[in-house]
């Protein structure tokens, strides 16, 4: 396997492990198995949790929502950058909305984005936290997108596209597109990787998922009184979401040629 390849193996290791976590649970999510913050022993290899759960339980079932969320987040983001960051060099009254709509979702904290949009829908839980995602990280990507293409939209078989007719969607996708392979790709991956902060900031703050749900930032907030008695209750958890984030970058970085990375880092 080749050095890029493995590099991306703890990635796909870990994505593996959080999605097929449920199927190699010990014990079921909500049964107690041990008093509560009991340390690790028999039957519970990290202890129990606030109403004595297994914690290695619900640390395997934790992980899937958490990353099938990013990614949604990660490849609705990425999809909508391209798409709009390529027709934004082409139509400069396009650009100009972009730019402006950008300079404003900017200014709002990530926080208040998503305290505002899970306040005025309450039912939302997760959606809503993903959709949150989604509308206050595309702006940026959009800008990022946009400076990596301007460059292209004075080339000559640009040029010559938009002479001939073409329309702007086809030389966007056909002509601009395919030379930002690097830049879309190491876009995908730090979207990624800020999608499963925000979604895990949301889960601390009880934004999305609720109790009694299995959730790595859920645990964390339920379980930090006890961390005392049980620190793998509020450690494992963090580590986990530390270690999805750590891996998905050092995959990003390489496979994502460098000059992707410093364009999409800007």
């Amino acid at each position: 396997m080749s050095a890029p390849g493995l590099r991306a193996l703890p990635a796909a290791a870990l994505a593996l492990l959080a999605l097929s976590g449920p199927l190699l649970a010990p014990h079921p999510l909500d049964t107690p198995v041990t008093v509560p913050y009991a340390r690790p022993g028999d039957g519970a290899a990290l202890g129990g949790d606030q109403l004595g759960r297994d914690v290695l339980s619900r640390l395997l079932h934790g992980g899937d929502a958490l990353i099938a969320g990013a990614l949604a987040v990660a490849v609705t983001v990425t999809l909508l950058a391209a798409v709009l960051g390529c027709l934004a060099v082409l139509s400069p009254r396009l650009g100009a909305v972009v730019e402006r709509t950008a300079d404003l979702v900017i200014l709002v904290p990530p926080v208040l984005g998503l305290m505002l949009l899970a306040l005025a829908w309450p039912g939302g839980r997760r959606l809503a936290v993903t959709t949150a995602a989604v509308v206050l990280g595309t702006p940026y990507a959009v800008r990022v997108v946009a400076a990596a293409a301007a460059p292209l939209a004075g080339a000559g078989f640009v040029e010559a596209s938009v002479a001939s007719g073409e329309r702007l969607w086809r030389v966007a996708l056909h002509e601009i597109l395919p030379n930002l392979r690097a830049t879309i790709l190491a876009l995908f991956g730090l979207r990624f990787v800020e999608a499963v902060y925000v979604i895990s900031m949301a889960g601390f703050l009880q934004l999305g998922p609720q109790p009694p749900e299995a959730d790595w930032a859920l645990m964390i907030r339920e379980n930090a009184p006890g961390i005392l008695l049980n620190p793998w209750a509020t450690i494992a958890p963090a580590i986990a979401i530390a270690a999805v984030a750590t891996a998905t970058s050092l995959a990003t970085e390489a496979l994502a040629p460098r000059r992707g990375m410093e364009v999409a880092a800007r």
